[in-house]
């Protein structure tokens, strides 16, 4: 072997080796994103199966339904749609009904979204960006929302 084909297959094995590198780097960048969906996404359908992902809303007002322990069932809304949640933990001492939440689970076979975690706004006028969006969208924005983005 030549020196200048020696060569050459060190820099074929180098790019080789950052393909494969950046190939496992994204696989696994990948599987951690979370994407946000309004309950109307959910309801047709477009968020994934299997996969956890982020869904957000106002709690429907007489949806809290606690159970044993620390369970708990409610109903997030954009308006036009509701999805029920289920979740088993201690909620945030902001969680209440009429306000925005953001939910961390997937949805299960029965068309229920089985959060992991439920985080709520922070203060009385604070509401997540793309719960303002998706409730801007269709009618439904609370009067006392601000939009810190600007």
């Amino acid at each position: 072997m030549t020196p200048r084909q020696r060569r050459m297959t060190l820099v074929g094995l180098m790019v080789a080796g950052v393909a494969v590198a950046a190939f496992l780097g994204l696989t696994a960048f990948q599987k951690n994103l979370l994407y946000f969906y309004t309950p109307s996404q959910v309801a047709a359908g477009e968020a994934p199966k299997g996969y956890p992902f982020r869904v957000g809303g106002l709690v429907v007002a007489g949806s809290v339904q606690r159970g044993e322990g620390v369970n708990v069932r409610f109903s997030v809304t954009d308006g036009p749609a509701t999805v029920p949640v289920v979740y088993s933990g201690i909620l945030p001492d902001l969680f209440r009904e009429g306000q925005g939440i953001i939910s961390i689970g997937q949805m299960n076979a029965e068309g229920v979204f089985v959060a992991s975690e439920v985080l709520a706004k922070h203060d009385e006028n604070y509401m997540p960006p793309e719960v303002g969006d998706a409730l801007k969208k269709s009618g439904q924005l609370p009067a006392n929302y601000k939009d810190y983005r600007k």
